[in-house]
């Protein structure tokens, strides 16, 4: 169990091992204690992230000792979630921490141009990354579901926290889905758009009816009884249409 533990965002953890002073994370986290990975582990490194795979340097005591790989497995429905968002008239991007060959061989697994991959930011630059978009005039909805993923979610004009991830993420986020599947964001937003245009029909008859029902009824040539039924046809109506937003599917 380590001592005076502390998680360094965006660079790893330090901490105490039994008396011994330990660093794991990214190469500049040991560079802001002097330590230099030697030539062995430096190889290790390069090679890992030619790969794409995640290198994590390990030293303890001042002195650089390991080099862990890490690799993510991509979710097998990734790749149709980032086609369903572009089918929706969306820009999919990939904003991550990891390294840029790591970044790069993920984004052209899932189909994300390489020209929308932005890798190796830290927590801050990802607010940055998302300002910078909307100063474009883009509405921009991030999904996320680490730490440093919080203060992104909480920019983005829309936040989708997975529901699989941490605390701050779907405290930051402004939607939290339920399921570990970047599908499900693709589905909640057209959810959302079936939503939207169901409202506005349901606007548009309300006041049709009104504009024309009205001028009539102050003219005495409108029968009560017919207002009344038009009354009702109308609620019925707006009920009716919004009520087939419960048969909606995820593609």
């Amino acid at each position: 169990t380590p001592e005076n533990f502390a998680n360094i965002p965006g660079l790893g953890v330090q901490g105490t091992v039994d008396g011994h002073a330990v660093l794991v994370g990214r190469e500049k986290l040991l560079a802001e204690w002097e330590i230099r990975l030697p030539e062995s582990l430096a190889r290790a490194k390069a090679e890992a992230e030619s790969a794409g795979r995640t290198a994590i340097a390990v030293a303890w005591d001042g002195e650089a000792r390991a080099v862990l790989e890490v690799a993510d497995a991509v979710k097998e429905t990734s790749a149709e979630a980032v086609e369903r968002l572009r089918a929706l008239g969306l820009t999919p991007m990939l904003l991550t921490g990891d390294n840029r060959a790591v970044a790069e061989a993920v984004a052209a697994e899932v189909g994300i141009d390489a020209g929308q991959v932005f890798a190796e930011v830290m927590p801050e630059d990802k607010v940055d990354v998302v300002k910078r978009l909307q100063a474009e005039g883009r509405s921009v909805a991030m999904v996320g579901d680490g730490v440093n993923d919080a203060a992104a979610l909480a920019q983005a004009d829309l936040g989708l926290a997975m529901g699989t991830g941490t605390d701050a993420a779907i405290e930051a986020g402004d939607l939290t889905l339920v399921r570990g599947d970047l599908r499900a964001a693709a589905d909640a937003i057209r959810l959302a758009r079936r939503a939207l245009s169901t409202i506005r029909t349901n606007l548009f008859w309300a006041f049709a009816y009104n504009v024309g029902a009205l001028p009539l009824a102050a003219a005495g040539l409108l029968n009560p009884m017919i207002a009344g039924a038009a009354m009702a046809f109308s609620s019925v109506f707006v009920v009716g249409n919004s009520l087939r937003l419960r048969g909606f599917q995820g593609a």
